[in-house]
C-alpha cells in the first residue's frame, strides 16, 4: 500500500486526558455506583455472600487502566445512538396521522394513513410523527424508511398499533440462504421496520423472487460497495487510521472499515483473542461463520486530516496488512430515525413451531445507525427487536409481553456498538406450545461492541447463535435463565473474545450461558451469585487455556461498579 507498517495515531491527547480523570472515576465506582434499576429480586441466593460490602474486582481496576486494550473486558464507553447520548433527539412535530385519515376505531386499516405520513416526513427533511392516544389497526408494514423521521406515540400506555398480519402475508414466504425448510422470518424483519427506502425494496423484491439475500451493508450479493481508500496497520483502540488518500472522505461520512480473512484464518483466530486453542481450531468447514466475512464495521468519520482519518469510536480490531483493509461505501444507511411512546400489539396466534415463524415480529433496525426506540412495547409477538446489520443504536424503556415469543430481542448479521437498557421481557401468558424454542438477548454473526444494560428477564437465557460474536457485554440483569440457545454447528463458535457478564442476578441458579469463565475465550464473568450446570450444558470451543476471568462469584449485587456499562462511561 505505499504506507508501512505502523500502529495508528491516536486523538490528540485523548489517553493523556483519560489517564488522568482514572484514578479518580475508578475511586469513586468502587465505593457506590448506580443501583439496579431492574426491579428484580436483591439476592438469587441469600446466604452470607450476598451480604458483603461492596467490593471493586482486580479485573476492574485493570481495565481502568487500559480500557481501550484489556485482554478480557471491551470498550463499549460509546455504544448506542450518538455514541450513547443520554439524550435522544427531539424532532420538530411534522404531521399528526389523524390528518392523514388514521382513525383509532379498531375497524379502519391505519397503515396506510401512518406510512403517507412518515413519507411525507421523510420527503421534506425529517421530524417527528405523532400518533395520538388510542388503539389503531394496521393491516401492513409500518415503514420508517428516510432519515431523522421520528414515528411517536402518546406513550406504550397509550397508544396501540394492532397488527392484524404476518410477514408472510405481507410480503411472502423467506427462506433461508443457507437452506432447508426454514422460515428466515424466525429472525428477520418488523410490523415496524427502520431500513432505508432503497435497502427495503431490493430485500424485498429479493424475498418476492425467491432469491434469499444477504441482509447487510453491501447488499443482498454483498457487492454493493467501492473502495473509498487504502488504510495502514494499526491496534486495537486506536482512534486514527493512516489512509492511503483521503480525497473522498469527509467529515461527517459514514464509512466500512472492511477486515477480509486470509486462507489461514488469522482474522477469526484474532476476534477469539488468538493463541493455542483459536490457531488449532478448524475453521475451514464452519462454511456459515465464513460467510459473515469480511467484517464489516459502520463507523463515523470525525476528522480528516492530511493522510489521517480519526474515528467516532475506537477500533474494535487490529487492523493488518494481511487483512486487506480499507474504507469502503455501503448500502445508503438510516440514520437518525427512531419510533417511541408506543405499543405494537400482534395478532394472538399460536406460536410456531421452531424456525417456522410466520413473522409477526415487532420492531426491526436494518442498515441502521445513530437510530433508536425508546419506551416501546411489544405484545403477542414472534420476534420482539431486532438488530440486523444495525450499528450504534439504542433500545431504551423497551419490553416484550404477551404469549411468548422466539427471540424476544436478536443481534446479529454483523451489527455492532448497540445499546438495550432498561429493557424486560414478561413471562409469558400462555404456556409454550410443544415444539417451539424460547431464547432471549440474542447476538450473534460476528456482531461486536453491543451492550445489554439494566434488564429484568422473567424467561429466556444470554443468547449465543454461535457465528463467533465477540466483545459484547451484558450487565446489572436479573434473570430466570429458563431459555436455550441455538446455532448450527456450521456456524463456529458460541463466543468470540472479551465477552463480559458482570452483575448477574440468576434467580434459578442455572449457569448455562451465564457464568462463562468455562466457555468463553478471553472473557470475564463478575459478580454472579452461585449457579449450577443443568438442562442444556455445553462445551468450550476452544481446547486449552481460554485465558477467561472469574471474580466474585457466589454474590449478589456486592460488585463495584454496579454497572459496567455506565463506569466505562464515567471514565470517559
Amino acid at each position: 500500500m505505499g504506507m508501512g507498517r505502523g500502529t495508528g495515531m491516536e486523538l490528540p491527547g485523548r489517553r493523556g486526558v483519560l489517564g488522568g480523570a482514572i484514578a479518580v472515576a475508578a475511586a469513586a465506582v468502587a465505593t457506590g455506583g448506580t443501583a439496579s434499576a431492574t426491579g428484580g429480586p436483591a439476592s438469587a441466593t441469600g446466604g452470607t455472600a450476598s451480604a458483603r460490602s461492596g467490593e471493586t474486582p482486580a479485573l476492574w481496576r485493570e481495565f481502568a487502566a487500559a480500557p481501550y486494550t484489556h485482554p478480557q473486558i471491551p470498550y463499549v464507553a460509546r455504544a448506542g445512538a450518538h455514541s450513547g447520548s443520554r439524550r435522544l433527539p427531539r424532532r420538530k412535530v411534522v404531521a399528526n396521522v389523524r390528518d392523514y385519515g388514521a382513525r383509532p376505531d379498531g375497524t379502519t386499516d391505519a397503515a396506510p394513513a401512518i406510512n403517507r405520513a412518515l413519507a411525507d416526513a421523510g420527503e421534506r427533511g425529517g421530524g417527528t410523527v405523532v400518533i395520538p392516544p388510542g388503539t389503531y389497526r394496521v393491516d401492513g408494514i409500518i415503514r420508517i424508511a428516510h432519515d431523522n423521521v421520528v414515528l411517536r406515540g402518546a406513550g406504550s400506555n397509550r397508544t396501540t398499533l394492532h397488527a392484524t398480519k404476518s410477514l408472510t402475508e405481507l410480503i411472502g414466504p423467506y427462506g433461508s440462504r443457507y437452506g432447508g425448510d426454514k422460515s428466515s422470518w424466525s429472525w428477520a424483519g418488523g410490523l415496524i421496520w427502520l431500513c432505508p427506502q432503497a435497502r427495503y425494496e431490493s430485500l424485498t423484491a429479493a424475498i418476492k423472487a425467491k432469491a434469499w439475500p444477504f441482509e447487510g451493508w453491501t447488499g443482498n450479493k454483498r457487492d454493493e460497495w467501492r473502495t473509498l481508500t487504502p488504510v495502514a496497520p494499526a491496534r486495537r483502540g486506536d482512534r486514527t487510521l493512516r489512509a492511503g488518500d483521503t480525497s473522498r472522505l469527509h467529515q461527517g461520512d459514514l464509512v466500512l472499515l472492511r477486515l477480509a480473512d486470509d486462507a489461514d484464518h488469522t482474522l477469526l483466530e484474532h476476534m477469539a483473542g488468538g493463541g493455542e486453542g483459536p490457531e488449532s481450531y478448524v475453521w475451514d468447514d464452519k462454511t456459515k461463520l465464513t460467510s459473515y466475512v469480511p467484517y464489516e464495521w459502520p463507523v463515523r468519520i470525525t476528522s480528516v486530516k492530511k493522510n489521517t482519518v480519526t474515528l467516532e469510536r475506537p477500533l474494535p480490531l487490529d487492523v493488518r496488512e494481511e487483512w486487506d483493509p480499507r474504507l469502503t461505501t455501503h448500502a445508503k444507511a438510516l440514520t437518525g430515525a427512531g419510533v417511541e411512546a408506543l405499543t405494537l400489539e400482534a395478532l394472538e396466534t399460536p406460536q410456531s413451531p421452531h424456525l417456522l415463524d410466520k413473522g409477526y415480529n415487532g420492531v426491526t433496525f436494518q442498515c441502521a445507525y445513530d437510530c433508536w426506540a425508546d419506551d416501546v412495547v411489544v405484545r403477542h409477538v414472534d420476534n420482539g427487536f431486532g438488530l440486523v446489520s444495525a450499528s450504534a443504536c439504542t433500545l431504551r424503556g423497551t419490553r416484550v409481553e404477551g404469549r411468548g415469543a422466539h427471540h424476544p430481542y436478536f443481534c446479529r448479521e454483523g451489527s455492532h456498538d448497540n445499546l438495550t437498557e432498561n429493557f424486560h421481557i414478561a413471562e409469558r401468558t400462555t404456556p409454550a406450545p410443544s415444539g417451539t424454542q424460547l431464547h432471549g438477548i440474542n447476538v450473534e454473526g460476528l456482531s461486536s461492541y453491543n451492550v445489554w444494560s439494566r434488564g429484568h428477564m422473567e424467561m429466556g437465557t444470554f443468547d449465543s447463535h454461535r457465528g463467533m460474536p465477540f466483545a459484547n457485554v451484558r450487565t446489572d440483569i436479573t434473570i430466570d435463565n429458563n431459555g436455550r440457545h441455538g446455532g448450527d454447528a456450521s456456524a463456529g463458535p458460541l463466543f468470540g473474545a472479551r465477552f463480559t457478564h458482570w452483575n448477574i442476578r440468576v434467580t434459578n441458579e442455572r449457569a448455562g450461558l451465564m457464568k462463562i469463565d468455562g466457555l468463553a475465550p478471553y472473557s470475564a464473568t463478575v459478580g454472579i451469585n452461585e449457579v449450577r450446570e443443568f438442562d442444556q450444558t455445553d462445551v468450550p470451543d476452544f481446547s486449552g487455556d481460554l485465558h477467561s476471568r472469574i471474580e466474585l462469584y457466589g454474590t449478589t449485587g456486592v460488585v463495584r461498579p454496579r454497572n459496567l456499562y455506565e463506569a466505562q462511561r464515567g471514565l470517559a
